[in-house]
Parts: structure tokens; C-alpha cells; sequence
């Protein structure tokens, strides 16, 4: 084997002297390889990268026998030595693009601000060099796409953008942090595809911090496991996953939702909850100084679909299809531009005032990202009892207070939990939190909108046969926004394709996920991340 690219042994770190978060952990990288660290939130993944990089907040303290990069211990290192180092000899893709790149410079002005630090270049020379780039991560139209700022791109650029500027100073490391965690799988694979076919041209090596293990099994070559802070197993990627020797990371595997399970669900005939006929949502382009209107963004264009009691549809695609427009707008959250909708019968566009706000209690809605859908100020029996109290004026105050108890119990989580703040929970609690909210009032839909798409497999799994098991309870149905198809085939009855505004296919989820009939569909499902075992 070669000499090792990156050695670190026995690294440590703490928080305020007391608590560990990397537990005295050692592994190498070699040259020209993938190695993947996977684990869940939380098991000090992105904390050992930062400490490579010695870019940890000051209440951290950080020891360990060495940490090598060909030979050099980095901890020797002075910090204007390590500056150099970094962004040079080792590049760094943070997870989100959007709040990494700086929001009031262009892109191309970011990405040379690297090269100018790390090479003495002329400015010709800088541009064209960021041209390069540009063109190496595939962006369109470079020439034109250098001056424009990080909002005016897709996630997709963005993230293509994070790798340039990764790139400018010809790492020998690139360390890739959940560079795909919020990506839609088209746009993750052509990302994938990307730092692979980099990879292959460049010679560097790449460490790719992730939990998605579907994913780390087509790209690494090695991979090591973390739990609360240590490595509990590496291994090459083939012996990793054919034969797992560590409890948890079985529990890992076993957690990850299989597009075979579409073929067990029970083909059944329920009554009708939700009609939507020819529903749109328009957004006004305006231009010119008195900002006429002068076209429209169609993103929900003349939609139509049923969904039966107590079942489950999918609304799948990718970002800006119109997915979560399209739920949001069903609840009036957004003002619709046209259509039908109609709860057991009810046309709900018929109605106003006392009424139209009844029966909207009907339906309720479960954000993607549920710290920033409570109140941080709000403790959570008052989060999950606002509802009630708005709805059912008439239910006293020790009604309220018992029905907040039951609701906890039903999502799992401890009674005391409403003395509590939502910064107190993990992810996976808090979104359990905000299906309590949305079962407080006893609505007979849900709009899930990605309530799965930033939670660890484990979570994931804990959540997803959560909603199964209230459904059973309660015959609640759901309306589930994702990207995520192996999820779709663990929950969905039915499935429809959403693409540019129109939903192309529609149909009970064994059919679109094992015999799809649009060429979109088609390139979604062979997008998705398969187990290499």
C-alpha cells in the first residue's frame, strides 16, 4: 500500500473541558482514494474534519498524537502556515452551499479570491484560470454565469460553485461534507459523477463525511463508521457491506429504506378525502419602471389528482417542479390562481370567513425543516396547544393541557418534553414535535412536505413507520412532498410525477417505481442511489 495522504492518530475533542465529542480516533487516506466517513448527526463526523483544518470554534480543545499530511504534522503548524495549507493542499465543500458562499460577491470574484491568495498569477491569467473552473465543474455558460451572485443559481450551481472554489488551490485532499444532502438525486448524481470524473483527472483524494449509505457505496473505496465520537468500524467498501461485523452499523444498513418494499403494499378501495380539479398557482413577472405584469412563472399548472382516505400519495420531483408550491397553496398559504378542491365533498373555494376556516382545520402541514417552523420562544405544549386553542376555543385549559400529553405519548417522546424548547431536541425529535402539532387539531390530511430529506437513516426510519403506525391509528391521509423514491416506495399507496408545473404520471407506486411509463420518471428512478453489496 502507499504511503498514507492524511494520518491521524488519536484524535480527541471537547467541548468546555467536559464534553467529548471526538473520542480518541485513528485512521489514514491514501493518495487517489475515496474514503467515507459515515454516521449519524451528532457522531463528530464534521468536528474531525474541522479539526484537521484546525478550524474549530475557540471553546473546543483539540489533542491528538499527530495529524500528517505527507509526512507533515499540521499540529506544528503556526496558524499564518496553516492558511496557506488550507484551500491549497486540502479543500474544503461545506453542506450548504448558500449560507458558504458570500451572498453580496459574484461567484467569479469568490472564486478568485482563492486563487489570488494561494498563486502569484496576473489578473488575465486569474480569470481565465476562473474560467477553467468553472467550465471543470460543468456550469453553463461560464462567461456569462462569472458575474452573477450565489441567488441567482440553482442549488445544483451553487453546490458546483463550492467545488471550484474547493478546486482553485489544486488540493491534494478534498474533503466533501454532505455535499449532496439537500439535492434533488438527478442533480446528486450529476454531482457525484462530477467529483469522480475530478477526482480521476486531478489524481487528489477524496473524504467524503455523509450518512447516506447508498451513496458511499458507489463511491468509496474504504469507509469507516462513527458512533457518539469513535470509529467503530472500517473496512474496503465491498467487505463493509457484504459483511458488516459492528451492531450498529447493521443497524445502519438495515434502517435504509428498500424501493422493494413498493411491491408489499396492499392494493385497497377507500372513499374519497381530497379532489383536486384543474388547480394552478401563478407568480406575476413584472417588469419596467410602473412593474407591469407582462407574463407569468407557472408553478403549479392545471394539476389534478384524488386521494382516498387513509392512504398516502407522493408528490415527487425535482427542485422547483412545483411540489411544495402545490401544498402550500392546497392549505391557502399561498394564494392559488385557479382550480377545484374539494375535502369530502366540500368545495373549499366556495367558501369564506367561519366556514372556509373550519374546514381548513382539515388539513394541516409538516415543514421540511422543523426548528424554523416553531417559535424558538415558545415552549412545546404551547406550540402543540396553539392550534387547539385557536380551533377549539371552547376546550378548558386543563382539557388542553391533557390532550398535549396524549399527543406526546402517540409521537414517542416523554411527557416533560413540553416544559421543554425546541433547541432542546434533536432533529428526528423536533420533526415528531411538529407531527403533534399537526395531529392536535384532528385533521383528516397532512401535507408532509420532505419531513424525511435532512434526518439520518435511523431517524428516517423512526419517522416514516411513525406516520404509518398514526395512520393505521387514526386513518389520517397523507399528502408526502419528496425527492426521495426509496422513501416513496416505504410509505406511498400511490405516486404522481411532478415536472416543470404538470404532473406527467400518476399511478399506485408498484406500477411508477417498477414499470414507469415517462422518460422523466424513468431518469428519476435511475438516479436513485442503489446498495452495492
Amino acid at each position: 500500500m502507499n504511503k498514507p495522504l492524511l494520518a491521524v492518530e488519536q484524535l480527541s475533542v471537547s467541548f468546555n473541558h467536559r464534553q467529548t465529542v471526538v473520542d480518541a480516533i485513528s485512521f489514514v487516506i491514501y493518495p487517489g482514494e475515496t474514503f467515507a466517513l459515515v454516521g449519524e448527526s451528532g457522531s463528530g463526523k464534521s468536528i474531525t474534519a474541522l479539526s484537521v483544518l484546525r478550524l474549530l470554534p475557540n471553546n473546543a480543545r483539540l489533542s491528538a498524537g499527530a495529524i500528517n499530511l505527507n509526512g507533515d504534522n499540521l499540529l506544528k503548524r503556526s496558524e499564518a502556515e496553516l492558511c496557506k495549507i488550507r484551500g491549497n493542499r486540502i479543500g474544503l465543500i461545506f453542506q450548504d452551499p448558500m449560507s458558504s458562499l458570500n451572498p453580496v460577491m459574484t461567484i467569479g470574484s469568490q472564486i478568485e479570491e482563492v486563487i489570488a491568495i494561494h498563486f502569484s498569477l496576473p489578473k488575465q491569467a486569474i480569470k481565465q484560470r476562473v474560467l477553467e473552473l468553472l467550465q471543470q465543474v460543468e456550469i453553463p455558460e461560464p462567461q456569462q454565469r462569472i458575474n452573477d451572485y450565489p441567488h441567482q443559481l440553482s442549488g445544483g450551481q451553487r453546490q458546483r460553485v463550492m467545488i471550484a472554489i474547493a478546486l482553485a488551490g489544486k488540493p491534494d485532499l478534498l474533503i466533501a461534507d454532505e455535499p449532496t444532502t439537500s439535492l434533488d438525486v438527478t442533480i446528486q448524481a450529476q454531482i457525484l459523477a462530477l467529483l469522480k470524473t475530478i477526482q480521476q483527472q486531478t489524481g487528489m483524494a477524496l473524504w467524503l463525511i455523509s450518512h447516506d449509505l447508498a451513496l458511499v457505496s458507489t463511491m468509496a473505496d474504504r469507509v469507516a463508521v462513527m458512533q457518539q465520537g469513535k470509529i467503530v468500524e472500517t473496512g474496503n467498501t465491498a467487505d463493509f457491506f457484504s459483511n458488516p461485523q459492528h451492531p450498529y452499523t447493521r443497524k445502519l444498513l438495515n434502517a435504509l429504506p428498500s424501493m422493494d418494499s413498493c411491491l408489499a403494499h396492499a392494493v385497497e378501495e377507500k372513499p374519497l378525502l381530497l379532489c383536486v380539479r384543474n388547480f394552478s398557482c401563478y407568480y406575476p413577472i413584472r417588469q419596467g419602471i410602473f412593474k407591469r405584469i407582462v407574463d407569468y412563472v407557472r408553478a403549479v399548472d392545471g394539476v389534478s389528482f384524488e386521494l382516498q382516505q387513509g392512504k398516502t400519495l407522493a408528490l415527487v420531483g425535482e427542485s422547483g417542479c412545483g411540489k411544495t408550491t402545490l401544498g402550500k397553496s392546497l392549505l391557502n398559504l399561498i394564494p392559488a390562481s385557479g382550480g377545484q378542491v374539494k375535502i369530502n365533498g366540500t368545495d373549499l373555494s366556495q367558501l369564506t370567513g367561519e366556514p372556509l376556516r373550519q374546514q381548513r382545520a382539515h388539513i394541516q402541514i409538516v415543514f421540511q425543516d422543523p426548528f424554523s417552523s416553531m417559535n424558538p420562544r415558545m415552549l412545546v405544549g404551547d406550540i402543540i396547544a396553539e392550534g387547539i386553542s385557536a380551533l377549539h376555543s371552547a376546550i378548558s385549559l386543563d382539557q388542553r393541557k391533557e390532550k398535549v400529553r396524549q399527543l406526546l405519548r402517540q409521537v414517542d417522546l416523554p411527557e416533560d418534553s413540553a416544559l421543554r424548547y425546541p433547541h432542546e431536541f434533536s432533529g428526528g425529535q423536533r420533526q415528531r414535535i411538529c407531527i403533534a402539532r399537526a395531529l392536535a387539531v384532528e385533521p383528516k390530511l397532512i401535507v408532509c412536505d420532505e419531513p424525511t430529506s435532512a434526518l439520518d437513516v435511523s431517524v428516517q426510519a423512526q419517522i416514516i413507520q411513525l406516520l404509518k403506525t398514526l395512520q393505521q391509528e387514526k386513518g389520517v391521509s397523507y399528502l408526502f412532498i419528496t425527492h426521495d423514491l426509496a422513501v416513496v416506495a416505504e410509505i406511498a399507496d400511490e405516486v404522481a410525477v411532478m415536472y416543470q408545473g404538470k404532473i406527467i404520471e400518476q399511478g399506485s407506486v408498484a406500477q411508477v417505481l417498477t414499470r414507469p411509463e415517462q422518460a422523466y420518471t424513468k431518469k428519476l428512478l435511475a438516479a436513485v442511489p442503489v446498495l452495492k453489496i
